[in-house]
């Protein structure tokens, strides 16, 4: 039995680019000073940029929301849940050493089915980043 593997190309710096520009404009359009992080399917880092604007913090908030997503491969809105007491992954965030992050904002991106890479909005309010960083995703499409 000859089992053969459908080469799936990676998530390039002018795909990262597209990424960024259509998360930072969609952030822009609603007023919001955002950061965007965009990694491969790695988890390096291929592209950021932070608005001059947008709170310090939220360079830090788009890298982990990337890394959660990737990682999880799942959109970190759809994870919040499984972070609160009860929930099915309530010890994943102290029990790594890793940087993962539970707010949404954060999606993985996919090319023919295969996890490629993510994308990682911060700096307005979690629902926002998230449209932001769907927003980058289906223009990359």
């Amino acid at each position: 039995m000859t089992i053969t593997a459908t080469a799936v190309a990676p998530l390039t710096i002018q795909d990262a680019e597209t990424l960024v520009d259509t998360a930072r404009r969609a952030a822009e359009a609603a007023g919001v000073s955002a950061a965007v992080t965009v990694l491969d399917a790695g988890g390096h880092l291929l592209a950021f940029r932070r608005d001059d604007r947008a709170v310090l913090i939220a360079g830090e908030t788009s890298t982990r929301k990337a890394y959660t997503a990737l990682q999880l491969n799942a959109p970190t809105a759809d994870l919040v849940d499984a972070v609160q007491p009860g929930g099915l992954f309530h010890t994943l965030p102290t029990a790594l050493d890793k940087p993962l992050l539970f707010i949404a904002g954060g999606i993985p991106v996919h090319r023919d089915g295969r996890l490629i890479g993510a994308i990682g909005v911060g700096g307005g309010a979690p629902d926002q980043d998230h449209g932001f960083a769907a927003a980058a995703v289906e223009a990359l499409v």
